[in-house]
């Protein structure tokens, strides 16, 4: 005996013996089965039409967490659209908030946000961004990081330390990005660890119209260390110089110190070249020697700086006459040294825009008909 039969799903069938609904089941089998055709009164979408409105009809969408609102907003400026609207701040025990408050359903979101210091806040803050525009049904996410954070961790060059940079290329996949957008990586083999399109800019175009506005006479590039070699060298075919490299060895994680010169810099202006400063341990060593080998003055180019107290203190004695960086990361002032800060954001919203478009990047990698496509 089964019971009671309950079942809400359907009006008439409430409640009933076993025996009621047989003689349910024999009347209906009993009557005819009308069918009739009913005209949908929904409208009709073109072939695609969801596809097209996700992509064509809209703009971009550019958001920012805490790490750089003020080149994300330049870089709406340039796109042509406002800063999207979110709120992004932590609780009192640490953990971060985040919400979108616009509607971005189907829209391409781009999310600017370094990895810099507070590294560990910025990348989370990146991360959890992304998931909420995940889960807001956005139609691609792309994380714009003009500065990628532990880049300096990719392989392992000891035993039983972790490859960092690959984990956070995984976390970045994991959390929902489908794109990213990044501006001179230390390691250019960091795009491999990624499963989704990688968009590696360079910040040579900048630097190069602001250098070769000081009409610098017999200059000369000098790779601060052997791992910017090609860097460098690609910075001398771009200016026509010529190429000195400055060897060093690392005493401590704060500390270097230049052993050996190769090349003749006596009497000329010294381009110092570099992707990553942190405490200026590196740059202030290879001036010091290249002014004792009788360079007439010495200007530092570094795609992304991270200053410590430290660094400060450094370049405020160092023979460097000029440090020219990017705004990749904010950048604080040194009381009594020239820093130069050069916008990289028309060159990140200009990529932007043929992202969205569809449009090749390539272009953006050309100075002067050159290409820096090269450049590490």
């Amino acid at each position: 005996m089964i019971g009671e039969y309950q079942d809400h799903r359907e009006e008439g069938f409430a409640v009933g013996t076993e025996s009621d609904m047989v003689e349910i089941y024999q009347n209906l089998s009993k009557k005819p089965i009308v069918t009739k055709k009913v005209s949908s009164s929904l409208p009709q979408l073109p072939h695609n039409a969801h596809t097209s409105r996700a992509m064509d009809n809209t703009g971009p969408q550019v958001f920012t967490g805490n790490a750089n609102p003020a080149l994300a907003q330049e870089i709406a400026d340039y796109v042509g659209v406002p800063l999207g609207q979110a709120t992004v701040n932590s609780f009192p025990d640490g953990e971060t908030f985040v919400k979108i408050n616009e509607n971005i359903r189907g829209r391409d979101i781009y999310i600017v946000q370094p990895s810099a210091p507070p590294t560990n806040q910025n990348l989370m803050e990146l991360l959890i961004m992304i998931d909420a525009a995940r889960r807001a049904s956005a139609h691609r996410i792309t994380a714009v990081m003009p500065f990628y954070g532990y880049a300096r961790q990719d392989r392992k060059d000891q035993p039983r330390v972790p490859i960092t940079a690959k984990l956070v290329a995984n976390l970045l996949v994991a959390s929902g990005a489908h794109r990213v957008l990044t501006m001179d990586l230390h390691a250019q083999q960091i795009q491999g660890f990624f499963d989704i399109p990688v968009d590696h800019l360079y910040a040579a175009p900048v630097l190069y119209r602001y250098l070769a506005s000081l009409k610098l006479d017999n200059l000369l590039v000098v790779s601060p260390d052997v791992g910017g070699m090609k860097m460098a060298s690609a910075y001398s075919q771009l200016l026509n110089t010529g190429l000195a490299i400055v060897a060093k060895r690392r005493t401590s994680p704060t500390s270097v110190e230049s052993q050996y010169l190769v090349g003749d810099v006596e009497g000329k202006d010294i381009l110092l070249v570099d992707d990553l400063t942190e405490t200026a341990g590196t740059l202030t060593g290879a001036a010091k020697l290249v002014k004792e080998h009788g360079a007439k003055r010495v200007i530092a180019a570094v795609s992304h700086t991270l200053f410590t107290d430290i660094a400060h203190k450094r370049l405020q004695e160092s023979a460097i006459d000029e440090l020219v960086t990017t705004n990749s990361t904010i950048v604080r002032p040194i009381p009594g040294f020239k820093l130069t800060v050069l916008s990289v954001a028309s060159l990140l919203g200009e990529a932007i825009k043929r992202i969205h478009g569809g449009e090749s990047v390539s272009s953006l990698f050309d100075i002067n008909g050159k290409s820096n496509k090269k450049n590490a």
